[in-house]
């Protein structure tokens, strides 16, 4: 049972570095540039304890609500109880990122608007835009004419020493 309660108490793998992703921060961290109403992933960079967001908030997606020189606001979600709590949290920029959940959805919105777009010109009737679920694939026999059914064994283990 642990007794040390601090503020990064038990983020010994949440918080370290990839594999080669050591050392500073990438200068390429800080041209993203942040506006308000966008989607952001949090997650924390062990590289710089400045502006770092709590152990709970580490993996979280929010909306960002406010942007400073260094830092973003971020509104995050959080579940209490019965309820949710909506929580302002503001980060430095190293440890946020732009979400990607919405990307398919933009892109397929895009793709929508261009078939509209399309069909409008010609004077067709506008296909359906809606997603499809796939069918079952269709029954089929196989054949052991000339397929033979193999047997699948281990390799034998083998040391030479």
């Amino acid at each position: 049972m642990p007794h040390s309660f601090g503020y990064r108490a038990r983020t010994r793998h949440m918080f370290k570095r990839g594999f080669k992703e050591h050392g500073p921060v990438k200068l390429s961290t800080y041209l993203v540039n942040y506006r308000v109403g966008d989607i952001v992933d949090i997650k924390a960079n062990a590289a710089q304890q400045k502006g770092m967001p709590h152990k709970f908030y580490h993996g979280r997606t929010g909306i960002v609500y406010n942007v400073t020189a260094h830092a973003v606001g971020v509104i995050v979600n959080k579940v209490v109880g019965n309820r949710y709590i909506e929580k302002r949290v503001n980060i430095r920029v190293e440890h946020i990122r732009h979400s990607k959940c919405r990307q398919e959805f933009v892109e397929r919105v895009k793709r929508n608007q261009k078939i509209r777009t399309e069909a409008k010109e010609k004077g067709e009737q506008i296909p359906s835009l809606r997603r499809v679920q796939p069918a079952p694939r269709d029954a089929h026999t196989i054949s052991s004419k000339d397929n033979a059914p193999q047997t699948i064994v281990p390799v034998p283990y083998e040391t030479t020493i």
